[in-house]
Parts: C-alpha cells; sequence; structure tokens
C-alpha cells in the first residue's frame, strides 16, 4: 500500500529534511513506485505538486527536496498502486473547495467493493477507491453543515462517524486538511513525532542525513510530524490510536 506524511506547526516551517527521507521510500528504499505528490497550505492557497513518476527519480521531487517552502499544514503522499492506473488523474493528494476553503486529502489503504452513491457535488476525475472517498466525505459533511464550516470539534465527530461508515471496507489510513488544522486516522500504521524546545539533532532512516533543530528553530517553535512509518531512528515516534481521527493544531495533537 501507500505511504503518507504529514506535518502541523504553530509558524510556518519547511518539509525539507522530512521529506528527503520519505522521498527515498518511493522505489530506492521501498516499493512505493506509482507516483507522488504533495500539496502546501499558505494562507488561503495551496501549492500543489503531483507527478506519477517514483519519487526517488522525480525532478519535480527533487526540486521540492530544495525548496523551502514554509507552511502551517503540509500532506504528501508516496503511491503502490491497488486501485487505478498509475497517472496523474490518480495520484494523491487530491484538492477540492468546499466552503470557500481548499481542503487536501491522502489515503493509504485499499475500499474493497466501495460504490458510494454520490450526487454530483463532487466527482472523481481518476479511478482510485481513494478519490471516490474524499468526495463523498466532501458530499457528507455538505450536507451535514448546510451552513457552512462548523466548529473543529463538530468537524472532529463528523470525520469519525464518516470514518466508521467505512471501516467495514478495508484499512482507511488519511490525512486531511483545509489549512486550519490536520485531521489523521490509523486503521493500519501511522505515527507522530511532536518537535520542540528542547531541540535536538534527528537523523534519518532512509538517508544518511541528520540536522540540529536547535540551530534552525526558535525556542517556541512546534511542529507535528505524522508518518506511515517513522522517519527517523534517534526520536520516539508514537503510534496513533486505531480507528480513530485525530486533530492536530498548532504543532500539538487535542484531544
Amino acid at each position: 500500500m501507500c505511504e503518507l506524511l504529514g506535518m502541523n506547526c504553530n509558524v510556518p516551517t519547511d518539509i525539507c529534511f522530512s521529506f528527503t527521507g520519505f522521498q527515498a521510500r518511493g522505489g530506492a528504499t521501498d516499493v512505493h513506485r506509482d507516483g507522488w505528490g504533495i500539496a502546501f497550505f499558505e494562507g488561503r492557497g495551496v501549492r500543489v505538486f503531483l507527478d506519477p513518476q517514483p519519487s526517488s527519480e522525480s525532478p519535480v521531487a527533487e526540486l521540492v527536496r530544495g525548496y523551502p517552502i514554509r507552511s502551517l499544514n503540509v500532506i504528501a503522499h508516496i503511491r503502490k498502486a491497488t486501485q487505478g492506473p498509475v497517472g496523474l488523474e490518480n495520484t494523491h493528494p487530491f484538492m477540492r473547495e468546499l466552503w470557500g476553503r481548499y481542503w487536501i486529502f491522502a489515503h493509504n489503504g485499499n475500499l474493497a467493493d466501495y460504490a458510494p452513491a454520490l450526487d454530483g457535488s463532487f466527482l472523481p476525475v481518476g479511478q482510485t477507491d481513494s478519490e471516490q472517498a474524499f468526495c463523498h466525505l466532501l458530499q457528507c459533511l455538505r450536507q451535514q453543515f448546510p451552513q457552512g464550516l462548523p466548529a473543529r470539534s463538530s468537524l472532529l465527530a463528523a470525520l469519525e462517524e464518516f470514518s466508521a461508515r467505512l471501516r467495514p471496507f478495508g484499512p482507511f489510513n488519511f490525512l486531511l486538511s483545509n489549512g486550519d488544522c490536520l485531521f489523521a486516522q490509523r486503521s493500519t500504521e501511522l505515527h507522530y513525532v511532536i518537535r520542540q524546545a528542547p531541540f535536538s539533532t534527528a537523523h534519518l532512516k532512509d538517508q544518511d542525513v541528520a540536522i540540529d533543530f536547535s540551530e534552525v528553530t526558535s525556542a517556541d517553535d512546534r511542529v507535528a510530524l505524522i508518518a506511515t512509518l517513522p522517519l527517523t531512528d534517534n526520536e520516539t515516534w508514537i503510534p496513533l490510536p486505531t480507528d480513530q481521527v485525530v486533530m492536530f493544531a498548532d504543532g500539538i495533537r487535542q484531544d
């Protein structure tokens, strides 16, 4: 299956270090060769980079790796295709507009025999179960909250209700953000680490690369990283609870 990477911060932060390790898993240190993508929120706008090539061989990935885009919320994905052929239209993360805001979604799993009744307000462009689930999710949110964007707590409850409905179809690991906060659910594998003062040196598992965060951060910085599997070998990554939607805001897990 695929791998996910998310970042949520209290100040705009670049993801170059973590993306360096994540990029290697797309065909170099792992088998996820069927495309990759990453989305950076910048205010109400989003920069999205997608490529159906393996991330370890992608010139676009090299551009992103060396481009210090600073963002409060980032979602990235490397694909091992299960449903839908390899192609740009099937490359995560997916983006749609709802309530005048962009929403970004990426999924790891395989939803078997999943055929939601879509009313036409959101329709998939590609052939993946993931994009179908995203369209179905936004349709349900719009129906449940016709007055517009609800409070974070109400949104979290609605996501939990939707996710529970999909669990019988198969693994539904996902990351979702509208730029305000980041939601994550673990069905099989999803871990997180929070970097905050006192900062120390982190070393990647997939590349012989290290960084001393005390040299590039301030004492008030706080960054939550979420990944399918831990990206570093000298930090304590915590598994997210199984079958529960978790919200991250300002670099903190909000329970």
